[in-house]
């Protein structure tokens, strides 16, 4: 009897606040279906690090993407003597920290004064395992190497041949090791 009463008096209601009744409670199960997968499947502060990270290293490659269009194209070197375009310390730094690749020529250039390392990169098909450039902060240098691994044709051993990176190669979409001193 008290639940025929209730659907009376909600009936007798003017449509208008029947309609703003049912958007609110439709409000209300939207926002707490919302909070309840937040509290269960949400990552909250971590995520806005995540994301903050994120942007904070895109705009470091644009900067740094920036600074490599306005490089001349070929050879760009760190010491006097050459008719190549000499890098300021300011600007051998920033390249170092956008350079990413390592080509044949500059891996081959550096094998051949280990020669374990090229035995390795020969026997193994001429791959590569791991490269790396890396700004060293203490002797304000560029140093720069690779790892060669036999793992795959049998030969468990691997060799990292590092030096520093004395010329880059700008192509004007990018810069590339160009001379690696190993000695």
């Amino acid at each position: 009897m008290f639940k025929e009463n209730y659907f009376n008096k909600i009936k007798e209601l003017p449509e208008f606040l029947k309609q703003t009744g049912g958007l609110l409670i439709l409000i209300l199960i939207i926002i707490s279906s919302f909070s309840v997968l937040n509290i269960m499947f949400g990552e909250g502060d971590e995520l806005v690090k995540k994301m903050k990270l994120e942007e904070e290293r895109k705009a470091q490659e644009k900067k740094l993407s920036q600074l490599i269009s306005k490089l001349p194209s070929g050879i760009l070197v760190t010491f006097d003597g050459t008719d190549h375009y000499r890098l300021t310390d300011d600007v051998y730094e920033q390249v170092c920290k956008a350079t990413k690749l390592i080509p044949q020529r500059a891996i081959m250039g550096a094998n051949f004064l280990n020669f374990r390392a090229h035995e390795i990169y020969t026997i193994n098909g001429n791959k590569i395992s791991d490269t790396f450039v890396e700004w060293n902060t203490e002797k304000n240098k560029c140093f720069a190497g690779f790892t060669v691994s036999g793992k795959n044709v049998g030969v468990n051993e691997s060799i990292t041949v590092s030096g520093e990176a004395l010329s880059f190669l700008s192509t004007g979409i990018d810069t590339r090791v160009y001379f690696i001193k190993n000695f």
